[in-house]
């Protein structure tokens, strides 16, 4: 008898009596996503991890060694999945975030390494899904498609490739392929990326998708028909529609900086589509984030204030998911053989997770986790990432002009759009003084550089960007850059920029703040200068200084260290900085920064 006829026969003998559950959850109010219902006075008896039996009456199922829990009429949930999200952009390790969101009611998570591949490659990739496969809920991770993101436009710690692709396809864990966020890749037919896609789809897993454009026209379609079956990167209710109509799923996110879904939703409430082609995701998530409102809950909640009702919303974070991913079977909804995960709740309009019940068994009560999480140690290659040629002084900040001295330049300036990915390409005229140009705190006008990291070139590109609204001589420093993960520094006077960037150096990478000459705020990332292997609730109060520091500087932006974190990523319009430039993503090519 194979394992699969023995776990059948065990969901039948305990359906049909014959044998006694492990588990019994008893009088509860069943939310059943598939058929949008809520059934009261529902029991679920589960065995071997599985879902046996859904029904009135579980009574037949319980023997002496039944553990039996009264739901007291509380809600059962299936367990909440996040779509698309990645790790990094918590700070923490895959463990430590588990460790963060099971508590709330997340059961299983799709995330896509990207950061950690475009430092280490496949066996960044690997040490990943090594960590994923041991926790106790469930961890699928998308294999990276676009490392680097855009090639030629930047240079990446490590690259990856159809033959990489194809070889992760084989292992156990991995769901698809990541966000293909080399869009014009696509739709201009680059070999690379269509080779990427071919793999996965000859695996008959998922590609993800990334079309990062206002254009619905050509490129938007050519994008869809290279294969793509998700999006995360609408911000309109237009973008919504236009994927769900060409076959996609429309992803619609709420994190710590991305509030996306207020607008897509309308889709749904106003335009009346159907919702079954929506799903909810977070993207990224800061630490803080995690620990203070939540995650998956906290995206329910707030897309039941957006007008979506409870049964809808929660649809869009099981059953719609595990659907998308080919994994109804197993998860997503509660019936018989699925995993038994199964959230406890008092009221589905204001989310809050009582008990948290996966792969049938009690993880977490009240806020508290209840399981041991597996201790995971790091290769010497994973906290040695940060690699610089020489200690950094303020000339290598400079931002240098032949214009002659009191003249006025037109600049290309990086601008912020809080609480939104895409930034502006704004026009300045900027004055030379001593040939420099220099930040300008009246006009809201600071200085960005970008330190290479990886291969301690000592390369520095120097740049600037309006939006940070710094009021102070400070600067703020990071090694979470997408997507390269480069050193990236932004400040109003160069002493502080090179205090930051040394200071970063020093402790293998993180974020830290910077006024007066002295650091204000820090938070270490050992791990691949990107993450912490400390608990959640600890990074969380070490990125807690950072803001705080950023509110120091002048800064009122709702999390502008995501926003910081994002001024490198050459593949989201308009305006970027690079390794090797500024770069116009509209028309993908270098721009000067000074018109001189």
């Amino acid at each position: 008898m194979t394992p699969s006829t023995k776990l059948t026969t065990a969901l039948i003998d305990v359906a049909m009596g014959r044998a006694h559950a492990d588990l019994v959850i008893q009088n509860g109010k069943w939310v059943s996503v598939q058929s949008g219902e809520i059934i009261p006075n529902t029991s679920i008896a589960v065995v071997q991890g599985r879902i046996a039996f859904v029904g009135h009456d579980a009574s037949h199922t319980i023997g002496k060694k039944t553990k039996v829990i009264d739901a007291r009429g509380k809600y059962l949930v299936p367990g909440l999945l996040d779509g698309h999200m990645h790790v990094e952009s918590g700070m923490v390790t895959v463990t430590e975030f588990v460790r963060a969101v099971a508590v709330r009611g997340t059961t299983g998570m799709f995330i896509d390494p990207h950061e950690i591949a475009n430092i280490f490659g496949l066996k960044g990739v690997k040490l990943m899904v090594d960590e994923a496969q041991k926790q106790p809920i469930h961890v699928w991770v998308q294999m990276p498609s676009c490392v680097p993101s855009a090639p030629g436009l930047e240079t990446p710690g490590s690259s990856v490739g159809p033959k990489e692709v194809a070889e992760a396809m084989t292992w156990k864990g991995i769901i698809g392929l990541g966000e293909m966020m080399n869009f014009p890749g696509v739709f201009m037919s680059d070999k690379k990326m269509l080779d990427e896609m071919s793999a996965t789809h000859a695996a008959g897993k998922v590609i993800g998708g990334h079309y990062a454009s206002p254009d619905l026209g050509l490129p938007f379609h050519g994008y869809v028909a290279g294969g793509a079956e998700d999006d995360h990167e609408g911000t309109r209710v237009e973008d919504a529609i236009a994927r769900v109509r060409q076959g996609m799923k429309a992803m619609l996110r709420y994190g710590s900086a991305w509030f996306d879904v207020a607008a897509q939703v309308k889709a749904i409430t106003e335009k009346k589509l159907d919702s079954r082609r929506f799903i909810l995701c977070t993207d990224d998530s800061h630490a803080e984030t995690l620990t203070s409102e939540g995650h998956m809950d906290r995206v329910l909640r707030h897309a039941i204030s957006e007008g979506l009702n409870p049964m809808t919303a929660i649809q869009m974070m099981t059953i719609n998911t595990a659907e998308h991913f080919g994994l109804s079977k197993e998860m997503g909804m509660i019936a018989p053989g699925r995993w038994a995960d199964v959230v406890l709740v008092d009221d589905l309009m204001n989310f809050k997770a009582e008990m948290v019940i996966a792969r049938g068994q009690v993880i977490a009560e009240k806020g508290e986790l209840l399981v041991k999480l597996p201790v995971v140690k790091y290769p010497k290659w994973v906290t040695n990432s940060i690699h610089i040629k020489r200690k950094l002084t303020a000339a290598d900040f400079a931002l240098r002009t032949r214009a002659a001295d009191g003249s006025e330049v037109e600049a290309h300036v990086i601008g912020v759009i809080e609480n939104q990915a895409p930034t502006r390409h704004l026009r300045m005229k900027v004055k030379v003084e001593d040939g420099e140009v220099k930040a300008d705190l009246r006009r809201d006008l600071a200085k960005i550089a970008l330190v290479e990291r990886h291969r301690a070139t000592g390369n520095v590109v120097v740049g600037l960007v309006k939006g940070f609204e710094f009021t102070r001589k400070c600067a703020i420093g990071s090694t979470v850059a997408h997507d390269s993960h480069h050193m990236i520094v932004v400040g109003t006077d160069e002493e502080s920029m090179a205090v930051a960037a040394n200071e970063l150096a020093k402790c293998g990478g993180g974020q830290v703040v910077v006024m007066d000459g002295k650091v204000v705020g820090l938070v270490e990332f050992p791990i691949a200068g990107l993450m912490s292997n400390e608990r959640a609730d600890v990074v969380a109060k070490k990125a807690g200084t950072v803001l705080e520091g950023f509110k120091m500087c002048g800064s009122e932006l709702n999390n502008p260290n995501m926003q910081l974190s994002l001024m490198a990523l050459v593949v989201i319009p308009e305006l970027r900085i690079s390794d090797k430039g500024l770069v116009d993503v509209t028309r993908f090519d270098f721009i000067p920064v000074l018109e001189d």
